[in-house]
């Protein structure tokens, strides 16, 4: 064992090498020397190093409110007074009436005319569909002087269009007024000249269908076999439905064969509900169509009505008892009472309307089949001697191929 004297730093201790050192509770530990703190390793995120950049607010806090200013709380789930100026703008939610387009046929607002391509598209189609008509009237201004012979010729290429009789004589004799007044030096001054005189002829005949006056609006369509009455039907019922009207369709044609099977295909093809009975009698059907139109908020009714020529006497009663029965459903109807004509019957066509006017009370024409005639110079004749509104002109199959009428248009596609 050793001594006292030979631990180190014991008194008279003479020992170089020392010797290993035993605990002892007088003498306290010396601290641990701190841990250096490592150098930041190249290859750590800088965020692991240093405190992470402030992140930018998504949206603006609102303004800090004095203590002496209280914050009304209001109504559960009410937005505070303080943060609507914030909070985007709610969107209308627009009503059922609202979502539906703004309709030509409406009473109001009042109705606008289609513009843009649309149009224009039509105008070109209406052009191509009236090139029979117009090129024996073109060719009289090609390479032409402006003399007696020039008037003569228009004369002939006017009637052979079934302009008629009265109607060239007031469209020739107008544009010999304009012409001296214009003092116009070539032929096709001429020609822009006729453009709009047939315009000025024909503007009575321009007038808008109009829904929407009475709920519903009942329509009363007649026309002769062949004329393409049905058709016309299932055409307008896509104009109609295209605008957000409710249409109900009567099959009341009951005398021609397969009519009703025919309405129904439109009827299907234009979703839209049908009031139909085989065999039964045609102002029943119209009757009983009228009335459920009424009951189940329809905006139009169309009745089909069956196909006959104005010589037949007992079906032209018939037609004329179809009125009085949807005059009894409701008491202001037939609002409308149109007449189907085919453009390739001519001055046939002004016969018939002369002959369904005098029986029903016309309040306007649709007019067909003019892309397949000569003969479209007729509605010249019409404005002339019985000037009843043209509503549509159809110039082929399609659906879009009827469209609302427009003069200008008409002269301008007619003359070129």
């Amino acid at each position: 064992m050793p001594s006292q004297l030979d631990r180190p730093g014991g008194a008279g201790s003479s020992v170089s090498t020392p010797a290993p050192a035993q605990p002892d509770a007088a003498i306290a530990p010396a601290p641990p020397a701190p841990t250096p703190v490592p150098a930041a390793a190249p290859f750590l995120p800088p965020r692991w190093t240093k405190p992470p950049p402030a992140a930018p607010l998504a949206f603006k806090p609102p303004p800090p409110v004095p203590p002496s200013v209280a914050v009304p709380t209001g109504a559960p789930g009410e937005v505070p007074a303080f943060l609507r100026d914030l909070a985007p703008a709610p969107t209308p939610i627009a009503t059922p009436a609202e979502q539906r387009k703004p309709s030509p046929y409406r009473a109001a607002p009042p109705p606008q005319a289609p513009t843009g391509q649309e149009r224009a598209g039509w105008l070109a189609k209406l052009k191509t569909g009236l090139k029979k008509t117009g090129t024996g009237i073109q060719a009289v201004f090609v390479n032409a002087q402006i003399d007696e012979d020039l008037y003569e010729e228009l004369e002939t290429a006017l009637l052979m269009a079934d302009t008629g009789v009265k109607a060239t004589e007031s469209l020739l004799e107008e544009l010999r007024g304009r012409v001296k007044s214009t003092i116009a030096t070539d032929a096709a001054q001429v020609r822009v000249l006729l453009a709009d005189v047939l315009t000025d002829l024909l503007k009575p005949l321009e007038k808008q269908l109009v829904i929407g006056e009475h709920t519903p609006t009942v329509i009363m369509v007649a026309g002769v076999n062949g004329a393409g009455k049905t058709t016309s039907i299932g055409k307008l019922t896509k104009h109609l439905a295209d605008e957000g009207c409710a249409v109900l369709l009567a099959a009341a044609d009951t005398f021609r064969a397969a009519a009703r099977e025919q309405l129904l295909v439109w009827a299907d093809r234009n979703t839209v509900e049908i009031v139909s009975n085989e065999g039964g009698d045609p102002s029943s059907v119209s009757f009983d169509a009228v009335k459920a139109g009424k009951a189940r908020g329809k905006d139009v009714v169309l009745v089909d009505t069956a196909g006959r020529l104005p010589t037949q006497i007992h079906l032209m009663d018939e037609l004329k008892k179809i009125k009085r029965v949807v005059t009894k459903a409701d008491a202001s109807a037939p609002h409308e009472v149109l007449l189907v004509i085919d453009g390739n019957t001519g001055q046939n066509a002004v016969a018939q309307v002369k002959a369904f006017d005098d029986a029903l009370g016309l309040t306007g024409l649709i007019v067909t089949k003019l892309d397949g005639t000569a003969r479209g110079g007729v509605l010249a004749a019409i404005a002339r001697e019985r000037p009843i509104p043209v509503y549509f002109v159809g110039v082929g199959e399609k659906l879009e191929d009827l469209e609302t009428f427009s003069a200008r248009e008409f002269a301008q596609a007619l003359l070129g």
